[in-house]
């Protein structure tokens, strides 16, 4: 082989930072190192992986194809290297999560899996289930829990657990003492919605199947306190998971409404590349988490 493990780190790291200066701190190598590596890298395939303007690089089309194989290669040796490193060791985990189950859920799970495993090096990134989905087919994160179903070539979809999202109002709305909501109720009330291409939305909108085009929806916002915030000041009605509003209903600052007929029953996945295998830390993580 033309190529060396290091070629393939700094190829990587220059392709995440877009800067060698960059790359080079992260690696803990000097910066002209790093450019000799990316140099020799394409030279000796006579390739070139970056548009070059100024001291940014950006991957070019044959760049982004030959990333994909480089991480996958990595994730390998990676693994690899875990099994070398004996049975005792997980390894490094990278887990990724949607907002509803990393702020909800996940670091319940973490403080587990960090009792069970003391000592073990575990990198938790929140974002939006988009978000998640993106950095797993990059090769960023080993794991994500995403509440939104989907279907892509490259991911494998794990059923994780059932959720429930809720419609809910302030204690004071005039919906807060309806026993059940009528279409003309859904359709009077100002909604207070998740982005379009949250989990959320993808659960809200089959339900409100029939209805959608005709829903008032004032705001959408991309995070749940945001959501419950606006609620709370009387800006309209929402609709979150169950386990996002818990604390407030059992307070009775807000209050759930019934909505016959439209079921918001949904399911979190957990969520891996096809061509990197489950590490064995990311093997633990999920059964902790199907604890």
């Amino acid at each position: 082989m033309k190529y060396t493990i290091r070629h393939l780190q700094v190829f990587l790291a220059v392709a995440k930072e877009q800067s060698i200066s960059r790359a080079a701190t992260e690696l803990s190598m000097s910066q002209s190192a790093a450019s000799a590596a990316l140099q020799e890298f394409e030279s000796r395939y006579d390739i070139q992986l970056f548009d070059r303007a100024g001291k940014r690089l950006r991957l070019n089309s044959f760049g982004e194809s030959i990333r994909i194989k480089a991480e996958a290669v990595m994730a390998h040796l990676r693994e690899f290297e875990d099994e070398l490193q004996g049975q005792e060791e997980l390894g490094h985990l990278r887990v990724g999560a949607s907002l509803t189950i990393g702020n909800y859920l996940a670091v319940k799970h973490l403080a587990t899996y960090l009792q069970e495993h003391p000592g073990a090096k575990v990198e938790m990134e929140v974002g939006s289930t988009p978000e998640v989905v993106a950095k797993v087919l990059n090769f960023h994160l080993d794991i994500g829990l995403i509440e939104a179903e989907l279907h892509h070539d490259d991911l494998l979809l794990q059923p994780w657990r059932e959720d429930k999202m809720v419609v809910f109002c302030r204690a004071d709305h005039p919906l807060a003492a309806k026993p059940s909501l009528t279409n003309k109720d859904l359709l009077a009330a100002d909604w207070i919605l998740r982005e379009s291409d949250s989990g959320h939305r993808q659960t809200f909108d089959r339900s409100m199947q029939g209805l959608l085009p005709e829903l008032n929806i004032v705001l959408e916002l991309t995070h749940n306190e945001a959501i419950k915030n606006a609620v709370k000041a009387g800006l309209g009605v929402g609709c979150l998971s169950e386990i996002a509003i818990a604390d407030e209903i059992q307070q009775g600052v807000l209050v759930p409404l019934t909505v016959k007929g439209r079921p918001m029953h949904r399911r979190f996945y957990f969520v891996t590349h096809r061509q990197a295998s489950v590490s064995r830390a990311a093997q633990s993580w999920i059964e902790i988490c199907k604890r």
